[in-house]
């Protein structure tokens, strides 16, 4: 455990993101660069020892999308306006699975990466661990959610102390290589934040110049910016807000993050 608790830590992360006037610096508005970096799939991470789980948790996602409850959810956190039909959910046999413990789902995550987990008070709330509750009580199970750095999850799910990782993670080769997925239930978008003002307009110019660009330790940004424009250009923080603030204080030039928590970001910096 962090000697300073979760809820303490983000309280300071947020109040220096939105005060940093108290120390004679004057406050940066941020912008997302209309041109996306990439748009990618997210699903659960899964053992590779367990296919049963996998397989059960394959066909409850299929169901839950099918009758409307995963499209609702999506909705509710990133309105489009879209009109979902829910239809009477089915009542199906699963594959055979196991758990690590028994009657439990114990899912890891990293709960600043709103709208997909962060906090809610003393819950923890979002897509990611509604759907998972969802697919939970498809399988009779009690979801068990464990907050833990982004960076661990992967490993954790391999040396089976997670049944799975959901944390808008994103399916990619090198991740394939230490756990299986499940079928994509969302698809993401990586964005590109700036200070109003930056002569980064787009993302060839943020690849083509020497600026700095944050990311959070272990994200796709963080594969995409290591493996575009190299180590020495990339600057790792443990949450997405801490790239923020080090792009208010000019220590980085840029932030590459998914989109919907970089809204959140940007509109909190903009207040």
């Amino acid at each position: 455990m962090k000697t300073l608790s979760r809820f303490a830590a983000a309280f300071l992360s947020v109040a220096l993101l939105l005060g940093m006037t108290s120390c004679g610096q004057s406050k940066k508005n941020l912008k997302i660069l209309d041109t996306a970096y990439a748009v990618e799939d997210y699903a659960m991470a899964i053992s590779k020892e367990n296919e049963g789980l996998k397989a059960a948790i394959d066909q409850a996602l299929a169901e839950l999308t099918e009758d409307g409850t995963i499209p609702s959810i999506i909705e509710k956190y990133i309105p489009a306006g879209a009109t979902i039909e829910k239809k009477e959910s089915v009542q199906s046999t699963y594959p055979e699975f196991t758990t690590i413990e028994e009657g439990k789902l114990i899912m890891a995550t990293n709960a600043f990466f709103q709208p997909y987990e962060y906090h809610e008070g003393e819950a923890i709330v979002g897509i990611d661990p509604e759907i998972a509750k969802a697919v939970a009580d498809k399988l009779g199970l009690e979801l068990v959610i464990e907050d833990v750095e982004f960076d661990s999850i992967i490993a954790g799910v391999q040396a089976g102390k997670y049944d799975i990782g959901c944390a808008g993670m994103t399916v990619t080769e090198d991740r394939l290589k230490s756990v299986n997925f499940s079928t994509p239930y969302a698809t993401g978008v990586q964005s590109v934040i700036v200070v109003e003002g930056s002569e980064i307009t787009d993302v060839d110019k943020l690849l083509s110049g020497t600026y700095k660009v944050g990311v959070q330790t272990g994200t796709t940004g963080d594969i995409y910016m290591t493996d575009d424009i190299g180590e020495d250009r990339v600057e790792r923080f443990a949450k997405g807000n801490d790239a923020i603030i080090a792009l208010q204080s000019g220590k980085i030039d840029a932030v590459v993050i998914d989109n919907e928590p970089a809204k959140a970001f940007v509109a909190a910096a903009n207040k």
